[in-house]
């Protein structure tokens, strides 16, 4: 039987991905598989997984025949994955020896269906330690009471799908994959059903990852319009918000981080090709005034002033553009 399986995405990290497979083989077990996903790459990053499944145990490598995405990439090594439990590694990133061991023990000791993990960021030589948001350590708690409080960062906002361990009773609920073709954002509608649907998590703070930040082949290093499905990612998370049976205590949480992203994004504009921020801006007044009002007007009181004044342009312009297509 498999114990783990680890759902690996390759696009394009030809530079990256030895140290990412180096990582895998020093944490084979004869009960893991590596599930390798190469979503279409057009560099040497196909030969190095050919390489890989006849190098490193465990190894099994799946080839899309079209690039799709990083959503897309992780369903198709879900669809594939017969493990107990299930872990998800990004291409460019990698592993401290034994991570996997380590974490799968303390989750089983647990026994909770998903556990979260602090990691490691890394800049260039940098090294930072990112922490979970939640502030009990190696305590089975309810995923649905860490989405709150609304003003805080809290677990949903650590939507990282790496930094954590999944059991295979999620995936059998549905609970794990992705939405189909989502190019940035995918983990926030993800994350999200987690904390509202599963029954119990923990966070854990075993540092074994290693997450590769400011890779100039990222979609958060360019200004295409991919970049642009934050927003569909976001009316997702919204709209399954509104369904739950704690809409009302949960919406403005979900409102007021659609509303950080949005001015996030709206306030790095210039990295955007022309073209695309204008569609942004397009997007985002729209996202701004399909949301709920109450909600929105006391999340936007709630903000400080440069970015309230932001999100209310933009929400203003959205009634104008309604405006006039009543007329």
């Amino acid at each position: 039987m498999v114990k783990l399986s680890v759902i690996v995405p390759f696009y394009n990290v030809q530079a990256y991905a030895p140290d990412t497979l180096r990582s895998l083989r020093a944490n084979t077990r004869e009960d893991f598989e590596f599930i390798l996903v190469d979503d279409c790459s057009t560099d040497g990053t196909p030969d190095l997984l050919r390489r890989a499944q006849d190098e490193i145990e465990g190894v099994v490598v799946h080839r899309h025949e079209r690039n799709a995405g990083l959503a897309t990439a992780r369903n198709t090594g879900l669809d594939a994955a017969r493990g107990e439990y299930i872990a998800f590694l990004d291409g460019d990133d990698w592993l401290a020896p034994g991570h996997y061991d380590r974490l799968l023990a303390r989750t089983e000791a647990l026994g909770c269906t998903f556990v979260r993990t602090d990691h490691v960021q890394v800049t260039g030589v940098s090294r930072t330690v990112r922490r979970v948001p939640h502030g009990l350590r190696g305590v089975v708690s309810d995923p649905r009471e860490a989405i709150l409080p609304a003003d805080r960062t809290t677990s949903v906002d650590y939507a990282f799908a790496w930094a954590g361990l999944y059991h295979r009773g999620l995936l059998d609920r549905g609970l794990l994959h992705f939405t189909d073709g989502l190019r940035t954002a995918e983990d926030r509608p993800w994350i999200w059903r987690l904390h509202r649907e599963a029954e119990s998590f923990a966070v854990l703070g075993t540092l074994g990852h290693f997450y590769r930040r400011g890779v100039a082949s990222s979609l958060t290093q360019i200004g295409d319009e991919r970049q642009l499905d934050f927003i569909r990612a976001y009316d997702q998370v919204v709209a399954d918000t509104a369904a739950d049976r704690d809409a009302d205590i949960l919406m403005p949480k979900a409102v007021r981080t659609y509303c950080a992203v949005i001015s996030h994004h709206v306030g790095s504009i210039d990295k955007f090709e022309p073209s695309v921020a204008r569609t942004l801006k397009s997007l985002a007044s729209a996202a701004l005034g399909n949301m709920p009002r109450r909600v929105l007007d006391d999340v936007l009181d709630s903000m400080d002033t440069e970015r309230a004044t932001v999100l209310r342009k933009l929400r203003r312009r959205s009634a104008v553009t309604e405006g006039a297509t009543a007329a």
